[in-house]
């Protein structure tokens, strides 16, 4: 571990606990929409929900920067109001990351609330639960599973990005230089130790919370009516 720069490692944990608390934040109505409306841009909220999963990591990334630079409404704005650009800074990953991870977050969390239906809510309104009493009461600790699964993946996911945050933060120390493009650079110096540190770590990690997932979910079983 000597002359390990752990300095990566502290910020994709930064960044990967900020982007799922606010994730679960904007996802949950999202989700909760998704899996309750009939309405017909549903299909279309979906695809663009879960369109991360399918375009490349750089595409998402040439977009972002495209749309977060101090030129365009958004970046201008931002730097007006913060000092600061959206690009190559920690509030740009941030967004970034909350983007491209979304359908990890969105999509357990849509299951979730399709499993838990509406008898439930319609029990407890009889009972005079107004609807958000109903859905913090009764709907979420149902859809604990769906919280827990949504929180482990959109974390990994964040811990482990690599094109999109290249792409919108550059490779700056104690910035924007998270743990796959420390990995990424000890491995173009040659200093092929330093990148089996931060590899391995990230591997153990990955693995020991997909256990814990598991674990827990079939610990802890979800029964419904």
């Amino acid at each position: 571990m000597t002359g390990l720069d752990l300095g990566p490692v502290w910020l994709s944990l930064r960044l990967a606990g900020v982007t799922v608390a606010l994730l679960l934040l904007a996802g949950t109505p999202l989700a909760w929409w998704l899996a309750h409306t009939r309405a017909r841009v549903k299909p279309l909220i979906e695809a663009l929900t879960a369109l991360p999963l399918v375009l490349p990591p750089t595409v998402i990334g040439f977009y972002l920067l495209v749309m977060l630079a101090p030129e365009t409404p958004l970046g201008g704005t931002w730097l007006r109001l913060t000092g600061e650009t959206l690009t190559f800074s920690f509030s740009g990953l941030v967004l970034a990351s909350m983007l491209y991870s979304m359908p990890f977050v969105v999509q357990p969390l849509q299951s979730a609330f399709e499993a838990v239906g509406r008898s439930p809510l319609e029990a407890a309104a009889v009972l005079g639960a107004r609807p958000l009493d109903a859905f913090f009461s009764v709907a979420s600790p149902l859809a604990f599973r769906g919280y827990l699964t949504a929180t482990v993946l959109g974390f990994s996911h964040t811990l482990g990005e690599f094109g999109v945050v290249l792409m919108v933060g550059g490779n700056i120390p104690g910035r924007t230089r998270v743990i796959s493009i420390a990995i990424y650079e000890q491995v173009e110096t040659l200093n092929y130790a330093q990148a089996h540190l931060l590899s391995g770590g990230l591997l153990v990690f990955s693995f020991a919370v997909l256990v814990l997932v598991y674990t827990l979910n079939r610990r802890y079983p979800v029964h419904i009516g």
